[in-house]
């Protein structure tokens, strides 16, 4: 049985890895960009950039929002496939194997989709551990909702505490970032709305 998961997980790791390249350097093409400007732009060096597009790195969700920020696109499409019309259950622990940083989880719930503008994530963060993020294009509007836990939201500069069952809308197109200060893991969904123009 453990083989036969093993293998499961295998899979979905390839087919993650192949659709990551496939989808950056579609995007990077689709822009005109050589790996020098793509990594100018997104903070990001050529050297990665390219064992990427080779499906050589796995690299973490800090450097994959790095990748989305400075191309003008979503996180969930470089993470997996645009989602299909229609009615589909998904769980997020078998989406939690993302590749995510040290101390965060990523289950991408819903994937960007380009007729409503929005992906939805939940997010895991364990005790202690802190992420400040770059800013999103312009126009794109965050909302978080704590499921469990407590944790931080950085807005405007200041530290924002929500705990669970709270709910906060901002600006996602300027610094921002989040925290858990906590003793347990906070659990949240991230809702990330992009405006009509960078669809």
């Amino acid at each position: 049985m453990e083989t036969v998961e093993a293998n499961d997980a295998g899979m979905r790791a390839d087919l993650a890895s192949r659709h990551l390249a496939g989808a950056l350097r579609a995007r990077r093409k689709a822009l005109g960009w050589s790996l020098d400007r793509a990594a100018a732009e997104t903070g990001v060096s050529k050297a990665m950039l390219g064992q990427i597009e080779r499906g050589e790195s796995s690299p973490t969700v800090a450097t994959l929002w790095k990748i989305a920020g400075g191309l003008g696109m979503s996180l969930s499409s470089l993470l997996e496939p645009a989602a299909a019309a229609g009615t589909h259950p998904r769980r997020a622990a078998e989406l939690r194997s993302r590749p995510a940083g040290e101390g965060m989880l990523v289950a991408p719930l819903f994937p960007f989709d380009a007729r409503t503008g929005f992906e939805i994530f939940e997010l895991t963060l364990l005790p202690a551990y802190e992420r400040l993020s770059e800013p999103h294009v312009a126009g794109v509007e965050e909302y978080v909702l704590v499921v469990r836990g407590a944790l931080e939201v950085l807005v405007e500069g200041s530290w924002v505490a929500l705990g669970e069952g709270e709910a906060l809308r901002f600006a996602g197109d300027r610094p921002h970032g989040y925290r858990n200060r906590g003793a347990a893991p906070a659990v949240f969904h991230n809702l990330i709305h992009y405006p009509a123009a960078t669809r």
